[in-house]
């Protein structure tokens, strides 16, 4: 069996773009690559995702673009499921690492305070929404989100006595428990002990698929209404919650956009009632949506806010901010060994502090609104666009079956295996990018918030030409129905390189 001796991954001295902090690799050949996969392949579980539909191995990045194994580059319009708000390699993220590294600073150091702890939690504090800027308390969770969302289930079932939880349909908060038992899909709430938590669903207001059959903006205040009549009425079955759980921008269920009048009305209800509003911002937080929080445009505050993946800077890290009021908990009620990793403080601080000095919430809304522009115009000439939407650099496209049969509503239905094919089309032409929503067919943006105008306009390109691709392979494919037809004799042209 032949292995790869990473000293066979050098890097040449010339400056990368897009900010990166390393220079470019030396070409490598693309059976290194094959090599690399098929070994993943073989060893790690079927569980993984991302290398499935993405077998690209990456060997270098800066900024929004990664290189492969193979010496193709592309962009990266996926940047660790949002994890990467700075890109890849950032120099000022780079340096605070090295600077730590070379200091002898404890890299473990459980919960205990260190120094880059304590810049990390001031920095962080003077970020927060609204009222939790001055008071909040911090909760250092296990590295991952979803057990951001455990903590802060079980931070309000304790604070308030009570078990239930209201969450939304289409919801994504992670694979433990419960999160999956407050999660939408049936995959994951189906696992094995995900019915502990005793979970009541609302509908989320889904404007293309509306689950009223209404759409917009009616979808939201029904939503509302509903989650109101569920917590008042003694007849309804439904008894006072502990907490409401929501992403104000459904990612993995499809970037669907949450109304600000819903939230607000999602707010003024639980507040009401004495309910805990867990806001989920593992996804949307630090600049993604156009706002540093999601929650901010609608002026909205949670009692507790859940973050991850951007809020360490690339690195391992997730925490909680809540109201003080509820931290009822003993020591030990929620803990975990990786809680205090001093790279992932250090990271998320420059993050932090990058992404508001230099008005990357504000840079994110226009170049987003750039992307979904160029997005509505290829949507003139492709029906299977149903629908372009987003905020910020959280984007997405509905892909629909032009010639199936509208709802009620005219909304058309998922088309999976053309949101598959465009995937790989975009690979091919050297774009990085993934599925989410019903039926996996939602085409997912979440681009780094440095993405420059350029790099935007590429995605675009880049879509409009993978685009073209899906439909000269589908047209081939139907002449080869067709006796007589010419699909012996067509040929289609050989998809671009992903070099930039």
């Amino acid at each position: 069996m032949t292995t790869v001796d990473l000293t066979d991954i050098t890097t040449a001295e010339s400056g990368a773009d897009s900010g990166g902090a390393v220079g470019e690799p030396a070409p490598l050949s693309p059976e290194f690559r094959h090599a690399l996969v098929s070994r993943q392949e073989r060893r790690e579980s079927s569980a993984r995702t991302y290398a499935r539909t993405l077998p690209v191995a990456p060997v270098h990045a800066a900024g929004a673009r990664v290189t492969g194994a193979d010496g193709r580059t592309y962009l990266d319009c996926l940047s660790g499921a949002g994890t990467l708000a700075l890109g890849h390699n950032h120099p000022a993220v780079v340096a605070a690492l090295q600077a730590d590294l070379a200091s002898g600073v404890p890299l473990h150091a459980l919960d205990m305070i260190t120094p880059q702890k304590d810049a990390f939690s001031e920095e962080l504090m003077s970020r927060l929404p609204g009222g939790l800027r001055s008071d909040a308390r911090l909760h250092f969770c296990g590295p991952a989100g979803t057990d951001a969302v455990e903590a802060a289930l079980k931070l309000a079932q304790h604070a308030t006595g009570r078990r239930g939880i209201v969450a939304f349909t289409g919801a994504y908060h992670g694979m433990t428990l419960g999160a999956s038992a407050v999660s939408g899909p049936a995959r994951m709430r189906s696992m094995v002990g995900a019915d502990a938590v005793p979970v009541t669903r609302v509908p989320y207001p889904y404007a293309y698929r509306c689950p009223f059959g209404v759409g917009a903006p009616q979808s939201g205040e029904l939503s509302a209404r509903l989650l109101e009549n569920l917590i008042t009425d003694g007849s309804s079955g439904v008894g006072l919650p502990a907490a409401v759980i929501l992403e104000v921008v459904q990612g993995e269920g499809g970037v669907v956009e949450g109304p600000d009048e819903w939230l607000r009305e999602v707010r003024r209800i639980t507040a009401a009632h004495d309910i805990v509003l867990i806001v989920d911002e593992v996804q949307t937080g630090v600049g993604r949506t156009g706002h540093f929080w999601a929650c901010e445009r609608a002026g909205v505050t949670p009692d507790v806010l859940v973050m991850s993946k951007a809020v360490g800077g690339g690195l391992p890290l997730a925490v909680l901010a809540y109201r003080p009021e509820l931290d009822t908990w003993r020591p030990g009620d929620h803990t975990g060994t990786f809680r205090g990793n001093t790279l992932a403080m250090t990271a998320g601080r420059i993050t932090l502090r990058t992404v508001a000095e230099e008005e990357l919430p504000e840079r994110s809304a226009r170049v987003g609104e750039r992307l979904r522009r160029g997005l509505l115009e290829l949507a003139l000439d492709h029906a299977e666009f149903g629908e372009v939407r987003g905020r910020g650099l959280m984007n997405g496209v509905e892909l629909v079956d032009p010639d199936g049969t509208p709802d009620r509503i005219d909304s058309l239905p998922a088309h999976p295996a053309f949101a598959r094919a465009l995937r790989a089309a975009c690979l091919e032409k050297g774009l990085m990018l993934e599925l989410g929503g019903r039926e996996d067919s939602v085409l997912r943006l979440l681009p780094p918030l440095v993405l420059t105008d350029s790099e935007a306009d590429s995605v675009v390109e880049r879509i409009g030409d993978a685009l073209r691709t899906v439909a000269r392979t589908r047209s081939t494919a139907a002449l080869s129905l067709v006796p007589g037809g010419r699909a012996a004799h067509a040929t289609t042209a050989r998809p671009a390189g992903g070099a930039s």
